[in-house]
């Protein structure tokens, strides 16, 4: 932390001065916090720079699209269009994401195409991985809260698969000694499967189309949405250090076994804490494998039955509310309500430019003096 407030105290005393000595208006506070996120998350570190080619157009410098789609999150306009006309008109902006003047801003559809290559590059996650592994881990985390949220998208829903039809079997019961045969045996659920896989292959694994969902809100009452699910883990201090988008339809605990092992890789934790949705053993049995205590809340029927949580794990269960802050913070600040691209990579990117510079700003907020 103590590094973290000289970096600040860098910024606001070199930074700012820096860039509005080349602006011919002073900085507003928006444009101080985009200055201040981009230079935390160096999106344009991770874009390839633009190549010459002896014939044809040159193409658009891809560094400057970077920055201005981490500005887009920042100011959390919902179209590209919207964003778009803001740079045309605010100078200061268009110089801060890398143009000189307005004549130089690209048009909507370069801009389309930039987002495109950006999501099937991965650039999202390869940003976001890189924050973690830069700012994450000297610290040595208590609590890490992993909770999802919906995602609602303006696409149509994919059909769901018809299950695989089942071999014919013979009538009655098998003879004494006469057990099913292989092909006739149903295959492991995927939490059990999911103990001997590697992260990687059990994300690879999920779905991720668009379709239906249905989820319970903390006051029991239940509600449908079209679109997707946003899984994340948060760490005490309010940084996402995991995040994955899948079909709405998918069960929370579904994802919770290779989130766990893929954020012990990042950092260095001591608590897991998570709803009900995730009280399964394969699931507990993982994070004690990791080295971490699993602090699970009851089933509403274990509750009815009087079980109870003892103080101590009923208090830390209290940490999950800084996932709960993180979703706020993302759909009302950081574009996560407003969702207008389609398919899975593009809605992944979109979720992952505010999942960093709610990272980046989060950050920020630690190192500004009280």
């Amino acid at each position: 932390m103590h590094r973290i407030a000289r970096w600040w105290s860098g910024i606001q005393a070199v930074l700012f001065r820096g860039v509005e000595a080349g602006l011919d208006e002073p900085l507003t506070e928006p444009q101080r916090q985009l200055v201040a996120v981009l230079e935390v998350v160096r999106i344009e570190e991770h874009v390839a720079p633009r190549v010459r080619l002896w014939t044809g157009r040159p193409a658009c410098d891809r560094r400057p699209l970077a920055r201005a789609f981490v500005g887009k999150a920042v100011y959390n306009d919902p179209t590209t269009a919207q964003y778009r006309e803001r740079l045309l008109t605010d100078r200061n902006l268009c110089r801060i994401c890398g143009w000189d003047h307005a004549g130089e801003v690209p048009s909507e559809a370069t801009f389309s195409r930039a987002f495109a290559e950006f999501a099937e590059q991965g650039l999202g996650d390869r940003v976001h991985e890189a924050l973690v592994a830069q700012h994450a881990p000297p610290l040595l985390v208590g609590h890490i809260a992993r909770d999802s949220t919906e995602i609602e998208a303006r696409e149509k829903a994919a059909p769901k698969p018809k299950p695989p039809p089942r071999p014919p079997r013979k009538r009655g019961r098998p003879r004494k000694g006469e057990g099913l045969k292989p092909e006739e045996r149903p295959a492991p659920s995927r939490l059990p499967r999911q103990l001997t896989q590697t992260a990687e292959a059990a994300l690879a694994e999920l779905p991720r189309a668009c379709d239906w969902g249905t989820k319970k809100d903390s006051g029991g009452h239940q509600h449908s949405w079209k679109g997707y699910k946003l899984h994340l883990d948060v760490c005490d201090p309010g940084l996402p250090l995991n995040a994955q988008t899948t079909s709405a339809s998918l069960h929370d605990s579904q994802v919770a076994i290779p989130m766990a092992r893929e954020t012990a890789r990042r950092v260095t934790a001591l608590y897991e804490v998570m709803d009900s949705a995730y009280a399964a053993p394969e699931i507990e049995q993982v994070v004690r494998e990791l080295g971490h205590v699993p602090i699970i809340d009851l089933h509403g029927s274990q509750k009815k039955q009087g079980f109870t949580l003892d103080p101590a794990r009923a208090r830390r269960l209290g940490e999950r509310t800084v996932v709960e802050r993180a979703y706020s913070r993302l759909k009302d600040s950081f574009g996560a309500r407003s969702v207008r691209v389609r398919g899975h990579a593009k809605v992944h990117l979109h979720l992952m430019l505010g999942v960093i510079t709610l990272f980046a700003d989060q950050l920020l907020k630690l190192a500004a003096p009280t």
